[in-house]
């Protein structure tokens, strides 16, 4: 078995809507993402030949993964008043919005997931908040 490892990084800000404990307020991480990929079988032709995948494709993608979060809020659908989230739209503010609670946990499996949607062959995605901190996705 092949493996491939890469990371990219980004900070943002976030916010854990009924939490009891500090992360209830708004704060912000630098948040890294290691991207592991496995396959048995390397590619026998073309350019890539004698490749899993392409590290540059490889390591694009999870880049644009970090690119899209870089800077930004990340907040949970309906988690902000309407005032507040059009407030920040009004200052130019970039944050996005997400369908889960923004946990460390959460983006492992949500990277993982738009990975495997893009036809890489993941194996795991980890996630630091922290650099003591990380949560691990794998299937």
């Amino acid at each position: 078995m092949y493996y491939l490892k890469t990371s990219a990084s980004f900070d943002s800000a976030h916010f854990l809507q009924g939490y009891d404990g500090k992360c209830a307020n708004l704060h912000g991480h630098h948040w890294v993402i290691e991207v592991e990929i496995s396959g048995d079988q390397l590619q026998k032709n073309g350019s890539c030949n004698g490749m899993l995948v392409d590290f540059g494709d490889l390591k694009q993608a999870v880049r644009e993964l970090a690119n899209r979060f870089d800077h930004t809020l990340i907040y949970e659908k309906n988690s902000l008043k309407p005032d507040t989230e059009a407030a920040l739209l009004s200052e130019n503010f970039h944050s996005i919005s997400v369908d889960f609670r923004p946990t460390a946990e959460n983006f492992a499996r949500c990277f993982f997931e738009k990975l495997y949607e893009k036809g890489l062959p993941i194996y795991r995605v980890t996630v630091y908040e922290t650099p003591d901190n990380c949560a691990v996705y794998e299937v």
